[in-house]
């Protein structure tokens, strides 16, 4: 019997060799309640996102400020993950958060190993991304603000959002619509940039 592994080696290469060779990097989406965090991940994967969505009950009452979001009636209660892929060698994995605080004690797992995050803010509630800026900031991780643009929400200067975050001047502030695949593909686009920046200006 012939064998033809003379033949097998003329094949062209597997498809997946590509994806095989290219950088995998790790982006976490953050934010408040209800700031659009599944709608985000959601819109901009290649993939079937994976989400671990459960019904908004009354423990959340006097807890999450549901009072602000009469309309949202699930909720994250682990991650959401998807994966987009930038460029031939560049592949982001992509890591949503859960909002609410009872799921905090979460983030430290969800951030290890990301190179930058996205903290989506509701200018309606400013207050809800407070906690996400300070993880990010005490962690030292590289991380942008992306106001998401909310239907029948206000405009505001990005000088006076940023000033109302106290932000400090190298960290990115820039709109996105999370609905928008374009929008959140550009946002992306933006924190890659910058982390890499930032990473490769650290001694060593």
């Amino acid at each position: 019997m012939a064998y033809e592994h003379s033949d097998r080696r003329r094949q062209p290469a597997p498809t997946w060799s590509s994806r095989e060779r290219s950088s995998a990097t790790k982006i976490v989406v953050s934010g408040g309640f209800g700031a659009g965090k599944t709608t985000f991940v959601g819109a901009v994967s290649e993939i079937m996102p994976l989400r671990t969505e459960a019904l908004v009950t009354n423990a959340s009452a006097g807890v999450d400020g549901l009072e602000t979001t009469p309309d949202k009636r699930t909720t994250t209660v682990a991650m959401d993950f998807g994966r987009i892929t930038l460029a031939d060698d560049l592949v982001l994995y992509l890591f949503g958060t859960p909002g609410q605080r009872r799921f905090w004690f979460m983030w430290d797992d969800l951030v290890r190993g990301a190179i930058g995050a996205i903290v989506l803010v509701d200018v309606r509630r400013l207050q809800d991304s407070f906690a996400a800026i300070d993880f990010f900031e005490a962690r030292r991780l590289p991380f942008l603000v992306a106001v998401n643009e909310f239907d029948g929400a206000p405009v505001y200067p990005a000088q006076s959002v940023r000033k109302a975050l106290a932000l400090a001047d190298h960290v990115p502030l820039i709109s996105v619509d999370a609905r928008n695949r374009q929008s959140a593909r550009a946002a992306l686009i933006t924190i890659t940039e910058y982390s890499l920046n930032r990473l490769s200006a650290l001694p060593g």
